[in-house]
């Protein structure tokens, strides 16, 4: 699986593809300083159920953490990611 994020000037996204064939996109916008809120996550059909969603949550925490950022989930995949998963709440934004 190939992982790739694009950053615009307020937004962006984390896309995986599969043998070249996009097999999900996790959303987020940068609404100031500090943190993104990721909004969107949708994995296509022929992939769910193969952690591609949480492959893209996991490189958006990577980026995050680079960064010195947080994370607001509002997507509910995403927000149901950060209540089971723990290694991940040292970038959950309070």
């Amino acid at each position: 699986m190939e992982l790739e994020i694009k950053e615009r000037e307020n937004k962006g996204f984390a896309i995986a593809r599969i043998d070249g064939k996009k097999a999900g996109v996790m959303s987020f916008s940068k609404p100031g300083i500090g943190f993104i809120i990721i909004d969107h996550t949708e994995v296509e059909a022929e992939y769910r159920g193969s952690a591609v969603g949480k492959k893209l949550l996991y490189a958006l925490v990577e980026m995050v953490r680079e960064k010195g950022l947080k994370i607001l989930p509002l997507c509910p995949f995403a927000n149901a990611m950060f209540k089971k998963l723990d290694d991940i709440k040292d970038v959950l934004k309070t």
